[in-house]
């Protein structure tokens, strides 16, 4: 059993692959879609692949695959009508669920769909949200980039939306509440005060559902009862604003790589160093040792981090400084490829 990670950047996507489960010796294959902007990736319930891709020109479209190297583009992928007052300008997360594929987009929205190749719907009670008229970009634009689902209640879905913040539906989609008591504002709405938190990245624990964590653009925090509250959940990190948070399917433990403020985003004190929890966020620790330890200021993006579901897992990140570092042994220690990408913005690994 091996490892497939697939980087997606700003001129393509590459895979590297490690055929056992050591995930020490990795073969690089790739450019794919050369030039183009690579933006998520996604595993269908079939085992097929997908990758979102966009371009400035040719706009935003879908992929599938067999075999992560012949891809054929999906002729009907998510749009929005013509008539509305939104265009979706790439994607943000592909999300397999018992209940079928989300793909979140911007402009911030949820498209539905059984099958990658369609057809795909949009997630009305989401996109046309009571709320929709105050939301607020982030800097990085309007987006949905994360859906989760409890796994033994499928119907029950969270979706991130930056910088709008966390919405749950508890009816498969068919209406979303926001879900943010607990997490300081970052756009304050006048009308709306359950919204204006940017939540940048959401991730659930495997061992109990109703335990879920978010980097959020102002703090960390964890919610043990479904989202209805949140607390912050910040103790030993060097800074409460990152974008990347990570569970092992296995354990629960947890992965973020915070970076030095809001203005700055940089890691402090130019060290590369992830950080690590094991006891649901309480407390953290560095998980660094392999990594550059000086003169490093590299940014991690929301998506550009994952672990796969072998045990002991394997933790992946890709920078915007084309670098990426793996380890397989949870974080214990790190092992940096001798490969220079264009800007990463995603990485996905797939048990292979």
């Amino acid at each position: 059993m091996g490892v497939a990670v697939l980087v997606g950047t700003m001129k393509g996507a590459f895979v590297m692959r490690s055929a056992n489960a050591s995930r020490t010796e990795w073969d690089l294959e790739g450019p794919y879609f050369k030039g183009w902007q690579v933006t998520a990736a996604g595993r269908a319930e079939d085992g097929r692949f997908i990758v979102g891709t966009s371009s400035h020109v040719y706009g935003a479209t879908l992929h599938v695959s067999r075999d992560l190297a012949t891809w054929d583009m999906i002729e009907h992928g998510p749009r929005y009508e013509a008539d509305e007052d939104r265009k979706l300008k790439e994607f943000w997360t592909l999300a397999t669920t018992p209940l079928g594929i989300f793909a979140g987009v911007s402009e911030a929205g949820l498209f539905h769909a059984a099958d990658p190749c369609g057809p795909w719907e949009q997630v009305r009670g989401l996109n046309d949200h009571v709320t929709r008229d105050a939301w607020q970009p982030g800097l990085g634009g309007l987006c949905a980039h994360v859906l989760l689902a409890n796994p033994h209640n499928p119907r029950q879905l969270w979706c991130g939306v930056s910088a709008v913040g966390v919405f749950r539906s508890d009816d498969g989609g068919e209406s979303w509440h926001p879900k943010n008591r607990g997490v300081t504002p970052a756009i304050e709405d006048k009308e709306h005060k359950d919204i204006g938190t940017c939540v940048h990245g959401l991730a659930l624990c495997p061992r109990d559902a109703q335990t879920l964590y978010r980097q959020d653009h102002l703090g960390m925090f964890r919610s043990n009862d479904g989202a209805e509250s949140w607390h912050e959940n910040a103790l030993g990190l060097p800074s409460n604003f990152g974008f990347a948070i990570k569970t092992d399917p296995n354990t629960g433990t947890l992965f973020c790589y915070p970076l030095e403020s809001d203005h700055h985003r940089l890691p402090a004190g130019g060290k590369m160093r992830v950080y690590r929890s094991t006891d649901g966020g309480s407390s953290w620790h560095t998980a660094a040792q392999g990594l550059p330890q000086e003169d490093t200021y590299a940014t991690v993006l929301r998506g550009a981090m994952d672990v796969d579901g072998l045990d002991p897992c394997g933790v992946y990140f890709g920078t915007t400084s084309g670098t990426v570092h793996t380890s397989s042994n949870r974080g214990d220690s790190w092992q940096s490829m001798n490969y220079l990408f264009p800007r990463i913005l995603c990485v996905e690994a797939f048990v292979i």
